[in-house]
């Protein structure tokens, strides 16, 4: 008979007793994580429809703890920290794209077993994902209605567009250098979406001109692009996706489906980082 673990298979050492003490399970609350699966059908497909959402929700809640942090970096000029912040939002936003590889796998008649049980539910009423738009700039008050009945999300969400976004911290970084931007790109309406300006894309332009006297501003400058980039990427994954499963047809909750998210693909966030590469 094996004794303390030797010759039982368990890792030497390994902790067996958790009933005075933390489990891995405890630790993760597992209990509650893998029991909110809740499908409204039986048909065998609609949970992997349910996970692949619940893990994009987890992983955008990362990306908002990440992007909180590394604009309080940015305001307060601790530009470092604020990289690694960024580089860790770019490689969690490989992972969202890659999830699209696998709700591929759902066929159109695998989706229309269940489709119907889903009501006025869609993606496009997810406000952690509303959340990161607003943060990275896309504002848009109309926004808000489909979070109406929820005052805290609502409240969240309006707090959000009242305040600057991560291009108009790094905006604000650029002017307390002296790099020339004009004093209404400091005192703008936080709630508008960020049009492109001259004197934005002529600060932008001396930093790729002079790296080696802006390296950190050069450095935050291909974050940024890094993480528009990785966004155009998740969402042409996601218009290609919701096209081979729905095709043309509207989608859930109203919206126009693949209309709305190819004319998604038009939106830029950091507008003047991109036309700079044209002047270089």
């Amino acid at each position: 008979m094996a004794e303390n673990g030797k010759n039982s298979g368990l890792p030497e050492g390994a902790a067996t007793e958790f009933e005075d003490a933390m489990s891995y399970g405890d630790y993760l609350g597992l209990e509650r994580l893998l029991t909110c699966q809740e499908p409204r059908s039986e048909q065998h497909d609609e949970m992997l429809f349910v996970i692949i959402h619940q893990a994009t929700e987890l992983w955008l809640k990362l990306v908002l703890h990440e992007l909180g942090a590394a604009m309080t970096h940015i305001r307060a000029d601790d530009l470092p920290p604020a990289f690694k912040m960024l580089a860790r939002v770019s490689r969690i936003q490989a992972q969202l794209i890659q999830s699209w590889d696998v709700l591929s796998t759902l066929t159109p008649a695998d989706y229309m077993t269940f489709r119907a049980v889903l009501g006025n539910a869609s993606g496009f009423q997810s406000h952690q994902y509303r959340l990161i738009e607003f943060t990275l700039g896309n504002k848009n008050p109309a926004m808000l209605e489909p979070h109406r009945h929820d005052r805290a999300i609502h409240a969240r969400l309006n707090a959000a567009l009242d305040a600057p976004s991560l291009y108009e911290e790094a905006i604000c970084l650029l002017a307390r250098r002296g790099l020339g931007i004009d004093s209404e790109q400091i005192k703008m309406d936080w709630r508008k979406t960020h049009q492109p300006d001259e004197s934005v894309r002529r600060a932008w332009l001396a930093v790729y001109r002079d790296t080696e006297a802006h390296w950190d501003l050069y450095e935050l400058a291909e974050k940024l692009v890094d993480l528009e980039d990785r966004f155009q990427q998740w969402r042409f994954q996601h218009m290609t996706t919701v096209a081979r499963i729905i095709g043309d047809k509207r989608g859930t909750g109203g919206t126009s489906g693949v209309s709305y998210l190819r004319h998604a693909l038009d939106m830029r966030f950091f507008p003047e980082l991109w036309d700079v590469r044209t002047e270089l």
